[in-house]
């Protein structure tokens, strides 16, 4: 299947000498939700305004839907739709106004009934004849979503688009977007939430300094990266680890009342029951004992931590 969006070989280095983006190779497929998360001042924004042209490219070559961003401007963008982080729109128009000028931007028919369907979905329909200057800080992104979506794109950028909002619009934001996908829109989303990446994401992208450093399913990723923790609760507290268990991967925790033992679960031996039969040995009684699984949020500190390294 031939991607929504193609990036080969994307370079962009500002005025003043800071490279954003190097050497980026990037595809995006069809229909799914694509996470790309970094630190502040890796690339995300700089990489989604060249998309969407905002900003123009140093070198290489994007296509969205087929179509070249630089020789077939107008095609692209079309398919595209952007929330930005800034809060960006005319005060004095309604809400209803707004909307309907951003569709018209496109060349789209005039549309009521698409537009009254879209303003519900976002809870605005009762404000529609409100000034924007009179909403609050979450009605006025549910604007700027709906002023994205009013031209009935497939594609939808969504760049930090939870940042500083209440958790009622969050939520609302996110079945929204269930929906969208649903309906086969493409939704590439950046994030400082990464709980939401977790939940919501097909696959994830890792950008530092300018570069993609990984692309991976959501699932693979977890599975290939992420290290389980069993925790063991000890009857009594140790001062130290005993020298006899330095054999294996053990950690002292909560001022000696826990063991906490990395293992891979994939692997056939995991090591436990070797474990286990040691602390019997050396007469270690625990109370109690549960696993954990590394977080996205500790894959991708991880990630970045090592290609600053």
């Amino acid at each position: 299947m031939q991607p929504v969006i193609s990036i080969q070989q994307l370079n962009k280095t500002y005025a003043s000498g800071h490279p954003a983006l190097q050497s980026i190779d990037l595809d995006i497929r069809k229909g799914e939700i694509f996470a790309l998360l970094g630190p502040n001042g890796a690339g995300k924004t700089t990489l989604i305004s060249i998309i969407c042209g905002i900003v123009n490219p140093g070198s290489g070559r994007v296509l969205v839907d087929g179509h070249d961003i630089i020789k077939d401007y107008r095609a692209a963008r079309a398919q595209i739709g952007l929330v930005p982080q800034e809060l960006v729109s005319d005060v004095f128009e309604t809400v209803w106004a707004t909307v309907k000028f951003s569709r018209g931007l496109f060349g789209k028919k005039a549309d009521p009934a698409y537009l009254e369907r879209l303003l519900r979905d976002l809870s605005l329909w009762d404000k529609r004849d409100a000034k924007i200057m009179e909403l609050s800080g979450g009605m006025k992104r549910r604007v700027m979503i709906a002023k994205a979506l009013s031209h009935e794109p497939q594609i939808l950028f969504l760049d930090e688009p939870t940042a500083g909002v209440d958790v009622e619009l969050r939520r609302d934001m996110w079945n929204m977007v269930r929906g969208l996908r649903a309906r086969g829109v493409t939704i590439i989303l950046t994030t400082h939430y990464i709980e939401e990446a977790e939940e919501m994401a097909d696959r994830i992208g890792v950008i530092s300094k300018g570069r993609i450093i990984l692309v991976e399913d959501k699932q693979a990723l977890m599975h290939k990266l992420g290290k389980k923790q069993l925790t063991l609760q000890l009857q009594q507290p140790l001062a130290s680890l005993p020298a006899e268990l330095n054999g294996h991967r053990l950690e002292l925790a909560d001022e000696g009342h826990a063991l906490v033992f990395t293992f891979d679960a994939q692997r056939e031996h995991t090591g436990i029951a070797e474990l286990l039969k040691d602390l019997a040995q050396h007469g270690i009684d625990f109370k109690d004992l549960q696993s954990s699984q590394s977080s996205l949020e500790e894959i991708f500190v991880n990630l970045v931590r090592e290609a600053r390294a």
